[in-house]
């Protein structure tokens, strides 16, 4: 059992004053009446009422403390569990080139990725959930972490204008984006390890290929979900932004290789999909997300409810027998 307001137990310490008023200075203050001795009811016969005088005060405190029971509104669980509630590690690993500006996918690739992301990562509260950014070059832009609020921050910075401004070096390098992912869940105590990879290019740079990449990722029990995104054929990629802010575009080829990315996947124990809208990215991660919890085959439940009524019935019921024996059994002249 918990309790909601657990604060309000310090009105028990209201209970130590009155402790010592009345077994201190409570009986100077009753009528008295003199005698010239006592040696008349030295062998008076002892009664029930005589033996239960502190009744009265014994009921004021058990009623005193039920009702402060009742403001600290305990709470039953009502709880069943089976199976092992167990998270998963997953590093998303996310490819931010100058291509995943191209429009094709509304409002753009890079937008939309991260869009449905968010929607991915609001339903594995239980996980441990990192970021990893890449282009010419890969760095983590968060550690995994269950802190989900500052994961979702993180996804504002991952924009293609750190390519286009020169922060980081041009190209897709999907084997340093993967080696960067594989770095951080190598220590991972997890016993289900996931990297999602999106990107909508081909490796053309990096000091790492996908492959050996991947190699490292297999030695470690690490799976990768391959995303391939964007339409194919010619394509409008943003080349350049002119000073009013005005992106200029040009039609190109879309150059992709998703043989290597099946072969990332199939060695890995992942499934490599190919998304060319919004609504078959959301099919994607729906997949990977219905996947990845079928592995922990956990099923639990856990619901909390008000239990005070009964302390406040019980409250009620004293203070009730009080009253009675005070006006009858306890009646004072």
């Amino acid at each position: 059992m918990t309790f909601a307001s657990p604060t309000y137990f310090l009105l028990l310490l209201l209970l130590v004053p009155y402790f010592i008023w009345y077994f201190l200075f409570r009986s100077k203050r009753e009528s008295h009446i003199l005698w010239a001795s006592t040696e008349t009811f030295r062998h008076a016969p002892s009664t029930w009422r005589t033996r239960l005088i502190h009744l009265p005060f014994f009921l004021h405190v058990v009623s005193f403390v039920l009702i402060v029971m009742v403001l600290a509104r305990p709470q039953s669980d009502h709880y069943w569990h089976t199976g092992e509630t167990e998270g998963i590690d997953i590093m998303m690993t996310l490819d931010i080139s100058t291509s995943m500006a191209t429009p094709d996918i509304s409002p753009n690739r890079i937008s939309a990725a991260k869009d449905v992301a968010l929607e991915f990562i609001n339903n594995r509260p239980n996980d441990n959930i990192g970021l990893t950014l890449f282009g010419g070059e890969a760095y983590t832009q968060c550690p995994l972490t269950t802190d989900h609020g500052t994961l979702m921050r993180s996804f504002k910075g991952a924009t293609c204008s750190l390519q286009n401004d020169g922060i980081i070096q041009p190209g897709t390098a999907i084997g340093m984006g993967i080696a960067s992912a594989v770095s951080h869940l190598n220590n991972s105590q997890a016993k289900s390890k996931v990297i999602i990879l999106l990107t909508d290019g081909a490796n053309n740079t990096g000091e790492i290929s996908p492959l050996m990449a991947t190699d490292m990722a297999k030695s470690l029990g690490i799976r990768i979900y391959t995303i391939l995104l964007g339409t194919e054929g010619k394509v409008n990629v943003p080349v350049a932004q002119l000073p009013n802010g005005e992106v200029y575009t040009q039609q190109v080829d879309d150059t992709v290789d998703p043989t290597t990315l099946k072969q990332i996947a199939h060695e890995t124990g992942g499934t490599f999909y190919k998304a060319t809208s919004r609504s078959s990215l959301k099919k994607v991660y729906a997949d990977i997300d219905k996947l990845e919890k079928s592995k922990l085959k956990v099923n639990n439940h856990n619901r909390h409810y008000e239990a005070y009524m009964p302390f406040a019935i019980a409250a009620l019921i004293v203070m009730l027998i009080d009253t009675l024996l005070r006006i009858t059994w306890f009646k004072r002249l």
